[in-house]
């Protein structure tokens, strides 16, 4: 009995391909078209692509909110997110990024 997930690396693959959605052409656009400083996407459906959460930092959140800033993400990856099930952005200034990881000692 299939559950729908993919079951082996292949269809993994296979299914990430059909999507056309991966770790780095999500990179890619945010960086284009947010100008993004940093960004660490973890594909959180095994390798299928189509659960991701991201960690984004760019000059264009600020003085913006939160949902100003997905909006923003949202706007710059509408094709993609049309194609994948689940899209978790967190959206960080530069300052608030470096905030961030002199709090985590990193």
């Amino acid at each position: 009995m299939s559950t729908g997930a993919a079951e082996t690396d292949t269809q993994a693959a296979n299914a990430a391909s059909t999507s056309g959605v991966t770790v780095s052409s999500l990179q890619q656009t945010l960086k284009e078209k947010l100008g993004a400083e940093h960004v660490d996407i973890e594909d959180m459906s095994g390798g299928c692509g189509q659960a991701f959460n991201a960690m984004i930092v760019s000059q264009q959140f600020d003085k913006k909110n939160t949902l100003a800033r997905h909006r923003l993400v949202n706007s710059a990856l509408k094709t993609e997110i049309a194609a994948i099930h689940a899209w978790t952005p967190k959206c960080f200034t530069p300052e608030e990024w470096a905030q961030k990881q002199k709090e985590a000692g990193t």
